[in-house]
């Protein structure tokens, strides 16, 4: 089962909490909606203020015909429905990897792996295209070519301002840029979050030590939610959905199976950590040049 950590009273802690939901997504919409609907709907009655969803919280297709027939609009169903849960719940939802079809669906016929922010109204905030797409070919274990059939975001998006902190926003295999995670620290980022469906040996070996590794250099909070378990025959991912802190701590962590786990935030345990070791002022620019 799934660990899960319960938040403090809040008459204990002024510190806001965040959920991280850890899901296995299918290529059934409903039976994901289900599943994540009623992740969202317990993280509220627990206090969250932010609850992050996975990337494929929508659907984990079979490949990429089913992905590209399965995908919707921002203005579709899907989404729809979870505007309606965030008004609902009274919380923010981070949706960590949606299948969109956007404004040049017609004349590519290809997707983005879009994260969507959601405020408490259910209004859309903020949009984040993935970037870095996850062309990978691993002998006898993985072999995925996002590029396939997914378009590349055109840029970054600015930390956006939430009850929790400045959120900066990137998916999954982004993960591995470190320039990224430095572009958005930069701009004002109290928190990244890489919402994921890792697969398990990449999981196993790099999981861990790359979210502490972006929480530790840019002395921030990170948020992973992540896909776990068995999507289809085709598919498994590695789970471990986690919160690290700026001093690279796991403080919050799943292990197996969909579940939940909870986190403080501590934006005055964070400005210690940058005013005790202020790494951002040391940067030599004049010899590297500055990330973003």
């Amino acid at each position: 089962p799934s660990a899960s950590r319960s938040p403090p009273a809040m008459s204990l802690s002024p510190r806001p909490v965040v959920a991280v939901a850890q899901v296995t997504s299918t290529p059934d919409k409903e039976h994901n909606w289900c599943q994540c609907s009623a992740l969202v709907r317990e993280a509220a009655a627990r206090r969250a203020r932010l609850v992050f969803l996975p990337e494929g919280f929508d659907f984990i297709g079979t490949g990429p015909e089913q992905s590209l027939h399965l995908a919707e609009p921002l203005h579709g169903h899907t989404v729809g429905r979870y505007r309606q849960l965030a008004r609902e719940c009274d919380v923010w939802l981070s949706l960590g990897g949606f299948h969109e079809r956007g404004s040049d669906w017609d004349t590519t016929g290809r997707i983005y792996n879009c994260h969507i922010l959601l405020d408490n109204s259910g209004e859309v905030v903020a949009t984040y295209r993935k970037t870095h797409l996850f062309d990978v070919e691993l002998p006898g274990s993985v072999s995925l070519q996002e590029s396939s059939f997914t378009n590349p975001g055109p840029a970054l998006v600015p930390p956006v301002d939430t009850p929790v902190g400045k959120l900066g926003l990137a998916v999954c295999y982004d993960l591995r840029f470190p320039e990224l995670a430095l572009a958005l620290r930069g701009a004002g980022a109290q928190i990244l979050t890489y919402p994921s469906a890792f697969t398990v040996p990449t999981g196993a070996a790099h999981w861990e030590v790359l979210l502490r590794a972006r929480a530790i250099e840019c002395q921030s909070y990170v948020v992973a939610a992540a896909q776990t378990g068995r999507h289809h025959e085709g598919r498994v991912s590695f789970g471990h959905s986690l919160v690290a802190d700026p001093w690279g701590t796991v403080v919050a962590q799943c292990q197996e199976g969909p579940g939940l786990c909870f986190a403080d935030i501590d934006l005055q345990f964070l400005e210690r950590v940058r005013r005790e070791m202020p790494v951002q002022g040391h940067r030599r620019h004049d010899l590297y040049g500055c990330p973003g």
